[in-house]
């Protein structure tokens, strides 16, 4: 274990709460110094402070419990595991009492292998095959998120085959476009997802469902109106929308649906510039939301979900690269920007590349120079957009060799990594003050060669 002391330079809400400096002006992680940790585990490696992690649980757990139940109503949350999903995680989240959202086989076997409570597992996805659907219902999933007329057959067949009931939730579009990025905003009405409240889609979806009393239970509407939602007033409409959808099932079929799920897209901070709210200031003001709306509609209170995965594991994780060459470039007649190469890039990490995502990086193994330059983190892959920081102030004298943490990495960055240009994914490292777990191996060349048939 290092000494540490708090310093500025990762002192902001993009870094791990457990990430210091060493009085050498290294960084630390809950004690580990990064550069011991690069020597023992290589580098690309994903680390995640787990405390960090624990304590964003807890405190969604914690603050929706708590804003619900201040209204007179329940509220779960469900991780979205398409963020970043391992047994350990799974494990952690079960402890801590969270649900969990899993959206295709694979992730579903993850929940298994770990042993999380079926009951306490929604399964999403806009074309689940049969036998995905088989596998949920026979492991006795608390709710199948439906999302087109011919899923309804087939949760229909499966509960059939099965003799069981299962509980569904439709997922709708409300026609609320969150302010994000087009390729991650997912609740205006020309894209995959959901059923269509305006076009009456939904609520020809609920009448198909509740023909069905034998096979299957309609809870409630679901939606989600995108990602790294900074307010929310998005989920205001949203709501008002739902419940009104909802109130007109009930007077048109005799049954009031018991749940709603508002989703998550819950925003964090990659630049020390961005703001978001709180988890006990989302909690509030969703609640609130909810509470006027079902009073505007005459009501009862549904029992609530929301479903936040970057915003939990997001800001826990960084990722350590070692740096490779330096190229200084003349970007303009009076700018010459500095060209960082790591030894990973948008195999790791493709968000740049696919929603031209910031992110924030620092020298990790030393203080670096008081003078710096405009600089842009890029990767080692064959692709000119293989970016991971566009523009950043780094110290001048990065030097091949160095190391650099590129912070808020915990969330989509392992979930959806690649072996572009057959370059072995990375690993995932749980850092705590008791020590360091692989929760992912480093993957191999030998285990790329595998996977080639003869």
């Amino acid at each position: 274990m290092t000494s540490t002391k708090a310093t500025s330079r990762v002192a902001t809400r993009v870094w791990p709460t457990g990430l210091q400096e060493t009085p050498a002006g290294e960084l630390s992680l809950r004690g580990h110094a990064l550069g011991e940790l690069a020597a023992a585990y290589g580098t690309p490696a994903y680390l995640l402070d787990i405390p960090d992690l624990v304590t964003r649980a807890r405190s969604f757990r914690d603050e929706f419990a708590a804003a619900f139940e201040g209204i007179g109503t329940t509220c779960d949350v469900f991780y979205a595991g398409k963020a970043f999903l391992a047994t350990p995680l799974v494990r952690l989240l079960d402890a801590e009492g969270l649900s969990l959202d899993v959206c295709s086989r694979g992730e579903l076997a993850v929940a298994e292998r770990a042993g999380f409570p079926a009951g306490r597992i929604g399964v999403h996805g806009n074309n689940k095959s049969a036998a995905e659907i088989d596998a949920a219902i026979d492991y006795g999933v608390g709710r199948i998120v439906v999302d087109s007329l011919e899923e309804i057959e087939r949760v229909v067949a499966a509960a059939r085959a099965h003799g069981v009931r299962v509980p569904v939730m439709l997922r709708v579009k409300t026609g609320v476009e969150a302010h994000t990025h087009e390729f991650i905003a997912t609740a205006h009405e020309d894209q995959k997802f959901g059923f269509s409240l305006a076009g009456g889609q939904a609520a020809e979806a609920a009448a198909e469902v509740l023909a069905h009393p034998d096979q299957l239970q309609l809870l409630g509407f679901h939606s989600h109106i995108g990602s790294q939602i900074f307010d929310s007033d998005g989920f205001r409409v949203a709501a008002q929308r739902l419940i009104a959808s909802q109130l007109q099932i009930a007077q048109e079929h005799g049954v009031v649906l018991p749940e709603l799920d508002l989703g998550g897209g819950f925003g964090i901070a990659y630049l020390p510039s961005d703001e978001p709210l709180t988890p006990r200031d989302m909690a509030a003001q969703l609640a609130a939301i909810v509470l006027a709306a079902c009073d505007e509609a005459g009501t009862p209170l549904p029992h609530v979900s929301v479903e936040p995965g970057r915003a939990i594991i997001g800001p826990a994780g960084i990722t350590l690269y070692e740096v490779g060459t330096v190229k200084p470039v003349q970007a303009t007649d009076d700018l010459v920007r500095h060209y960082i190469s790591v030894d990973g890039g948008m195999s790791d990490n493709p968000r740049p590349a696919l929603y031209q995502a910031d992110y924030t990086a620092t020298l990790a193994n030393r203080p670096g120079s008081a003078q710096t330059a405009q600089s842009r983190v890029v990767g080692k892959h064959c692709e000119s957009g293989d970016i991971v920081v566009r523009n950043q102030q780094l110290p001048d004298d990065v030097r091949p060799g160095d190391l650099l943490a590129v912070a808020a990495t915990g969330a989509y960055c392992r979930s959806l990594a690649s072996q572009y240009n057959h370059v072995p994914r990375p690993p995932v490292l749980a850092v705590s003050e008791d020590g360091v777990r692989t929760w992912l191996r480093r993957e191999t060349i030998d285990d790329l060669l595998s996977l080639e048939g003869e």
